[in-house]
């Protein structure tokens, strides 16, 4: 991988023997773990200005139509989360001189409450081709990062990191949109016309560059762009131009149509029955060939679950059970997908696992060995298992000596039905035929017997280590303490895909750790604290809660404990608070624990809101005290056994989850009466 500085470019040719495809990375984290921006790609003529306003992708304007831009959203990194571009750049315009990659917060937030401006560049096998890192940002409420750009033939890549302090509104109107940006302006709201273009000069120039001494021989391109020249003055009011920022899509509607059937006997036909399935290949083979055909036919899903393992927009058609040549007997990968996109072919193999059966070692590598003899680019596992950053469900050898490099990715049919959910219930597909084939995949993967239920087993360390846990005989250096926090882990992402699916929001894992350390010593200090103190811990945020949920398994009480904090109001009377705060969980349980949080190691008053309804002001310190904040909690038994039967561990966390936040969070997000 190349380090860049700001200033330097390097042209792509150069780093992958494939530059036509490439997915950009811009990531962050931060402290307090609520920290979060939205990306923006923009695409420049040769005057440095968009040719049309459709030429701005963002939050609410995802993907162009030729697949040459898709925002691919939010991914966990073990320091926060990065936000992932596809670019094809093989289908760009060729008007299309730049591409700017950039980011922006809404708000009053600046760039400096985020750690770890990082971007980096990756081919379409996966493998980090560049990366920089983004410093002196504070004034900032939108960086580019970089952008890439035409020269001699080919693209080049070049480190701005450079911003505004006037935010998203700065950014494109200096790029020849129009928006109203009146402080709180989301990327997901519309943009209007408004306020003149902004000039150049308001973009920040980094610290650096304004110091005294000779100026640096290679600039950033903004930083020698001159003022856009003035606009003149229109005969008459004009028509307002304003990015597309909605385009009409079918989704299902929220309640079912009424069912024209006698009783419950009377059955739905579905298009992708379940019952007949008896064995675990049956149940493979029928899931690979709903799945694949599925995605051939609703482009939007198809694109959605390829277009991160770098697959190009195209015509897709898909295969199964394909007999290839390997050695002396053939072998059959349960799939195959292929892609066509201008005469070139892109081609994956897929190996399907059901009902938590575990991927083989063996079978993947011989799958990767037949896609590098036929130069193909890339084998898809796909299983009930979630993927770990450093901890790859199988590790399989890659011949240096072949020219062609075959990428290994993996998905989740939790992740799956995920996608599935976000298109047809919240996105929207192209045309009602797409969306009923969704909720016929959706039914399927949902139904009991069809085994794609995602990660349901907390494997075999975890009764060892609650048993070594209640004898208190578990130490440090344990390594079943590291497996049990990795399935921990596991477990928190699928809880996110599965409520962030049924909310249409983005719900995040927050995993805080020291700048540059890896997941492996993040999760052996998580597996050390396990074995001091019998706790697993994790933090979610969910886009527009009023704080981070936190979620703690007490290995040693058998309990579940879910809660959030929220910040003390700016202003008023600390009665008023508890007052309105009460007001807010009127229809929450009785059991909910609420605390004051106060300034010093002793805490703050608590009690249950059955005991704080008829008299709030027990919420206040005696003696009186400043109050923070708030913590609302909720506690519930653990289930004891490893799997996600009734009384397992992982359908009650499921419960703990979904009860605070359709009680709790639900209510915080509404406004007080």
């Amino acid at each position: 991988m190349r380090e860049m500085v700001r200033g330097t470019n390097v042209g792509l040719a150069a780093l992958s023997e494939d530059p036509g495809g490439v997915i950009a990375g811009l990531g962050w984290s931060s402290a307090s773990g609520d920290g979060d921006a939205d990306v923006s790609v923009l695409l420049l003529d040769g005057d440095g200005k968009v040719r049309s306003e459709d030429d701005f992708y963002f939050y609410n304007h995802p993907a162009a139509a030729d697949g040459s831009v898709q925002l691919l959203g939010k991914a966990p990194t073990a320091n926060g989360s990065e936000d992932r571009i596809s670019l094809d750049l093989t289908a760009m315009p060729e008007d299309v001189e730049r591409v700017v990659l950039a980011a922006s917060r809404y708000g009053g937030s600046g760039f400096g409450d985020l750690d770890d401006l990082r971007f980096t560049l990756a081919d379409r096998t996966g493998e980090t081709l560049l990366g920089f890192s983004v410093e002196d940002a504070q004034e900032m409420r939108a960086v580019i990062f970089g952008e890439l750009y035409r020269r001699d033939g080919g693209w080049k890549f070049r480190a701005v990191g450079q911003g505004y302090a006037s935010g998203l509104a700065g950014l494109a109107t200096d790029f020849g949109i129009d928006v109203d940006d009146d402080g709180e302006t989301d990327q997901g709201d519309a943009l209007t016309e408004g306020e003149p273009a902004l000039p150049a000069a308001d973009l920040l120039p980094p610290k650096t560059l304004t110091a005294p001494g000779p100026a640096p021989t290679t600039q950033p391109v903004r930083a020698q762009q001159p003022d856009p020249p003035s606009r003149p003055e229109p005969a008459a009011p004009a028509a307002p131009q304003r990015p597309r920022t909605a385009r009409k899509k079918v989704t299902l509607p929220a309640v079912a149509r009424t069912s024209l059937a006698e009783n419950d006997a009377w059955r739905p036909a579905r298009l992708f029955p379940v019952g007949t399935l008896k064995s675990d290949h049956e149940r493979e083979t029928r899931a690979t060939s709903v799945l694949l055909a599925v995605m051939a036919q609703v482009p939007e899903f198809g694109r959605r679950l390829t277009a991160g393992f770098g697959a190009p927009a195209g015509r897709m058609e898909t295969f199964t059970e394909v007999p290839l040549r390997h050695g002396d007997a053939p072998r059959r990968p349960d799939g195959l997908i292929r892609v066509e996109r201008a005469g070139k072919l892109w081609t994956a193999l897929v190996e399907t696992k059901t009902n938590g059966n575990p991927l083989r070692t063996a079978q993947v590598q011989d799958y990767t060995d037949i896609a590098a003899r036929r130069g193909w680019e890339a084998v898809i596992t796909l299983s009930n298992d979630v993927a770990l950053e450093g901890s790859p469900l199988v590790e399989v050898r890659i011949d240096g000596r072949r020219r062609n490099k075959v990428a290994l990715w993996h998905l989740s049919w939790a992740e799956v039905t995920h996608q599935a959910q976000m298109l047809i219930r919240h996105e929207g597909v192209g045309n009602a035929a797409h969306a009923w084939l969704l909720q016929e995949l959706l039914l399927y993967l949902q139904h009991d017997n069809s085994g794609c239920h995602g990660f349901q087993n907390m494997g075999p360390a975890w009764v060892p280590v609650r048993n070594a846990i209640d004898a208190e005989t578990l130490c440090e250096g344990d390594a079943r303490a590291v497996e049990v926090v990795e399935s921990w882990e596991r477990l928190i992402r699928q809880v996110c895909l599965r409520l962030g699916g049924e909310l249409g929001q983005k719900v995040l894992p927050v995993q805080k750790a020291r700048r540059g350390s890896d997941p492996h010593s993040r999760r052996a200090a998580l597996a050390d604290r396990l074995c001091r103190e019998g706790l697993l811990h994790a933090e979610v945020k969910i886009q527009d809660s009023p704080g981070v949920v936190t979620l703690g398994a007490d290995l040693r009480t058998g309990k579940l404990r879910t809660s959030l904090e929220i910040p003390a109001p700016d202003s008023g009377h600390p009665l008023t608070w508890v007052k309105r705060l009460v007001r807010q969980l009127a229809d929450a349980p009785a059991d909910v624990h609420v605390e004051s949080l106060v300034d010093g190691p002793s805490g703050g008053p608590r009690g249950t809101l059955e005991r704080l309804r008829p008299e709030p002001a027990d919420l206040l310190p005696k003696p009186p005290a400043a109050i923070t904040g708030f913590r609302l909690s909720l506690f519930k038994g653990m289930g004891s056994t490893r799997g996600n039967a009734e009384s397992g561990f992982i359908r009650s966390v499921d419960e703990a989850v979904d009860r605070f936040h359709a009680t709790v969070v639900v209510a915080l997000e509404r406004k007080p009466k």
